[in-house]
């Protein structure tokens, strides 16, 4: 849980010490941060009043209740360093332990071979789409829904889990880069946080019925294969509305809801983020 740093670091998960829900409730003049975080995770932290933070060659945003936020990549290995200059011009360095984890093997069949191997036309088409979607997380909106208790989008299965390799129809892909979660065609899928709609698009070739909503400060969240989109991109989503429903459009064998999770460009656990914030599973 959270342990003051004085000039030091503090090691927590999101959801202890200060109460997330009640943001009035955070100290003043104390920093609080992880001493460890694992592979993929979103890591949160508290400034006191008039610091700036620095982390990876960005000045984060910092809430007017001093919180601040940031992902470790999953490819994370040596320790991180978080630098904090407090109003009085002293600077303190933290520094983050990077816990490894296992990365298994998975091997996905029956996908259309279109998708794995796409000629000329079809591969230039998926990459204007991801540069799309790539663009709407580039967002660092002062919203700071990012700091709610983050619920399931969706109740279902795991059936495929952030950072294992993928190996599509024997072909290797890149690691899988969030949680796949089986549930019927049609299900009803809801905001895990609130946020605004940045994308919103029925038809990419990948991963079919798209939506990513941003949670500010560069956290956003990416809904893939949707069978029907109930929001569009600019709507103001509260936790827990629906955003759409599950489907097998795009690079899918089946139906699934695929979250991803992003800090920016960095691919974050979905998994970590429901784990910290106390949500079991469904």
């Amino acid at each position: 849980m959270l342990a003051a740093a004085s000039g030091g670091c503090a090691s927590t998960a999101p959801t202890g010490g200060p109460d997330v829900d009640h943001p009035a409730v955070l100290p003043a003049r104390t920093s609080f941060l992880p001493a460890a975080a694992p592979q993929g995770a979103l890591v949160q932290g508290i400034a006191e009043a008039g610091a700036t933070v620095e982390y990876a060659g960005r000045n984060l945003r910092i809430s007017p209740e001093g919180r601040f936020v940031f992902g470790v990549s999953r490819d994370a290995t040596a320790p991180v360093s978080v630098r904090i200059t407090r109003g009085d011009g002293k600077t303190l360095v933290h520094t983050i332990t990077i816990t490894p984890r296992d990365w298994p093997v998975e091997r996905i069949d029956g996908v259309p071979p279109a998708t794995v191997l796409p000629p000329p036309a079809i591969a230039e088409r998926i990459r204007r789409e991801q540069a799309r979607v790539a663009e709407a997380r580039l967002r660092d909106d002062a919203r700071s829904d990012f700091a709610q208790r983050f619920t399931w989008p969706v109740k279902g299965r795991i059936s495929g889990r952030f950072g294992n390799q993928s190996i599509y129809n024997g072909t290797p892909g890149a690691a899988h880069s969030g949680m796949d979660i089986a549930a019927a065609n049609g299900t009803p899928i809801v905001a895990p946080a609130a946020g605004v709609v940045t994308f919103a698009d029925p038809g990419l070739y990948l991963t079919g019925g798209t939506v990513v909503l941003d949670h500010g400060h560069g956290i956003s969240s990416n809904f893939l294969h949707l069978s029907r989109l109930d929001v569009k991109s600019g709507d103001r989503v509260e936790q827990g509305q629906a955003i759409g429903a599950v489907g097998a459009t795009g690079r899918a064998t089946g139906p699934h809801l695929h979250w991803g999770m992003n800090w920016f460009d960095v691919r974050i656990d979905p998994l970590l983020v429901l784990e910290a914030s106390g949500a079991a599973q469904p």
